[in-house]
């Protein structure tokens, strides 16, 4: 199975408050209070993703972080890999090679890079400004689950 590391969905989180302030200074505290995540894991993914070129941070007393840019022009590909590291399917994409024993005799060698590229457009085409809008089904809005409150 495919799946992205908690950590990813709670940075999704805390992004996607910042997206709606996009021009708003917000400190670790603040963003833990409103997205209900843990404060020690806001401020580890602070530091991944300024590290990441997602978040700029700012020094000093009223210091805190800001998106590096607009919430459109962030994509989900890059939230991913400045957290996870590169997207890829197999050991065999985007040129690896050494990491299977029958590459040399892999009839699908190549064919793995034209999946792994079709998933890094369809991350590339969702950007951040795209998660903080409402999801629809049918036409019609869906409201979010609300989320229990953390015992801090």
């Amino acid at each position: 199975m495919l799946r992205l590391n908690r950590i990813t969905d709670y940075a999704v989180v805390v992004l996607t408050q910042m997206a709606r302030e996009p021009d708003k200074l917000v400190t670790a505290p603040q963003l833990s209070q409103d997205s209900n995540v843990p404060q020690p894991t806001v401020a580890k993914l602070l530091k991944e993703l300024t590290r990441g070129g997602v978040l700029a941070s700012h020094r000093g007393v009223n210091g805190g972080y800001t998106l590096a840019r607009e919430p459109e022009a962030i994509s989900m590909l890059e939230i991913i890999i400045a957290l996870e590291g590169p997207v890829s399917l197999t050991a065999c994409v985007d040129g690896a090679e050494g990491d299977c024993e029958v590459e040399r005799l892999c009839p699908v060698r190549g064919n793995w890079d034209r999946v792994n590229g079709a998933i890094h457009d369809a991350l590339k085409g969702v950007s951040l400004a795209d998660m903080t809008s409402p999801a629809t089904m049918f036409g019609v809005s869906i409201e979010p689950r609300a989320r229990p409150a953390s015992a801090h």
